[in-house]
């Protein structure tokens, strides 16, 4: 498929962060770039004003004359997210507009770069931020294609300059509706595979089993890095490409000697050939010490030098909502994390509390989808119940509709530690009352639009 041929680049779900990076590649890349989102937010209006024009209603009006009268020379990107009575996708499917999902484009022009692709169920977009930022840094060219904003760069995606066969790009693959397995990896990384969005795959086998349809997507001459814990549950024993194991004390890249000071996390890096001691990595989290190791071994497989190595890792900022710091003062300390499996959350929460041994940490998670809280509502509980006291929100729909019985009280039950229930609408007020020492804001739904008003009242009152 060539997109050459293609004047009009229309999107529906524009303000998504996959659908936002592809947005800004088009852009660049001399295309007329429109788009429909349900709801401004910070990122439309920063793509609004790179100058593509967005709208927020699903009236036709607002399609531009050029996309209406220009079928064969306009394409249309979808999110499985839109729904089936929108009128603009009903529009574009009865005139027979070219419509390809976010993945299907992805795919496409990830097939002109040498390709880095990072999977898993999380550490994905941390650890391909990681790959990018290191290549970046240390003078690559390369294009990336990142799942949340990477600090570095305030962006979720980075333009390459040129294109040649050397050019990488780093790509999150996304295994939600398989849409990983429209990418041909020349270097695919997997972080982890625990069961998730049983909505899609029914059980954690056929999610692993599109794990390995994944495998089998990477190049003749290509590499796969896995994390040596699942390892044996996605490489066949006849697999016959080269597989890289990685992990904390385990795996043949692995990290060792992990201390933490000041919340910054320590380690050596080890592998068959390289042994790098004393990395100072600028984000905490064992879980972030883990992407760090993997995202070593792919920059040092590319070609990057030690140094660079070294001096990357520490300059690595971390990305937007992924143990993210908003306070950081002797008074109090507020942390937001995107955290939406029990897995993350229990990986979040263990390495918080040993960042801060005694201080009591206060969780305020938002639960997200109706399908997951029920099907994890258990591991939610006991996960959240490492906090030393949980305040939970109701449960953040996002793509679904209620299920009868599904709310957070399925969750609430058991949590074994001190906790309490309140609206998004009641939280501040209910919050004031507390006696805050580390507060954190875990969820993928819209907590984070409660980040700024808790800032300010932690700020108020603890004059931080």
């Amino acid at each position: 498929m060539n997109l050459k041929q293609y004047h009009n680049v229309h999107f529906l779900g524009i303000g998504g962060i996959g659908m936002s990076a592809l947005a800004r590649w088009f852009n660049l890349n001399g295309f007329a770039v429109s788009g429909y989102d349900r709801t401004p937010t910070e990122l439309t209006d920063q793509l609004i004003k790179e100058g593509i024009d967005i709208h927020f209603e699903d009236d036709m009006s607002f399609i531009s004359d050029s996309v209406k009268s220009d079928i064969d020379n306009t394409l249309i990107i979808i999110t499985p997210a839109i729904p089936k009575a929108h009128k603009q996708l009903n529009f574009f499917k009865d005139n027979n507009y070219k419509m390809l999902k976010r993945s299907e484009v992805l795919g496409v022009i990830s097939d002109n770069f040498k390709l880095v692709a990072v999977a898993g169920t999380h550490g994905k977009t941390t650890t391909s931020s990681m790959i990018a930022h290191l290549l970046k840094h240390a003078g690559r060219d390369i294009a990336a294609f990142l799942g949340g904003i990477a600090t570095n760069y305030n962006s979720n995606f980075i333009a390459n300059e040129a294109l040649t066969p050397n050019t990488v790009a780093v790509v999150e693959a996304d295994e939600f509706d398989r849409s990983f397995l429209t990418l041909n990896p020349d270097l695919a990384v997997i972080t982890s595979a625990d069961a998730d969005h049983l909505d899609i795959y029914g059980d954690k086998a056929h999610l692993e089993h599109s794990f390995k349809a994944f495998i089998d997507k990477i190049k003749s001459t290509g590499k796969l890095f896995i994390n040596e814990k699942i390892t044996k549950d996605l490489v066949s024993t006849d697999f016959t490409k080269s597989v890289n194991t990685y992990g904390l004390n385990r795996g043949q890249f692995f990290a060792s000697n992990i201390t933490m000071g000041n919340g910054f996390f320590e380690f050596n890096y080890t592998d068959e050939i390289n042994s790098i001691n004393k990395l100072k990595l600028g984000v905490p989290g064992f879980h972030n010490v883990e992407n760090a190791t993997v995202a070593i071994a792919v920059a040092l497989e590319l070609g990057l030098t030690v140094e660079q190595i070294r001096t990357g890792i520490e300059s690595y900022k971390g990305v937007k909502r992924r143990f993210e710091f908003i306070i950081r003062s002797e008074k109090v300390v507020f942390v937001d994390d995107y955290a939406h499996h029990p897995v993350e959350i229990e990986a979040f929460l263990k390495s918080l509390k040993a960042l801060y041994p005694n201080k009591k940490v206060t969780a305020i998670f938002q639960p997200h989808l109706y399908s997951r809280t029920r099907d994890f509502a258990a591991e939610f509980a006991e996960s959240l119940s490492l906090a030393d006291e949980v305040i939970l929100l109701d449960i953040y729909p996002a793509r679904e509709e209620p299920i009868p019985g599904v709310t957070s009280d399925i969750v609430f039950k058991d949590i074994n530690t001190e906790k309490s229930k309140c609206s998004k609408e009641d939280l501040l007020d209910v919050l004031y009352d507390y006696e805050l020492e580390v507060v954190a804001t875990i969820g993928a739904g819209d907590i984070d639009k409660l980040v700024k008003p808790i800032e300010n009242l932690l700020t108020e009152k603890y004059h931080a």
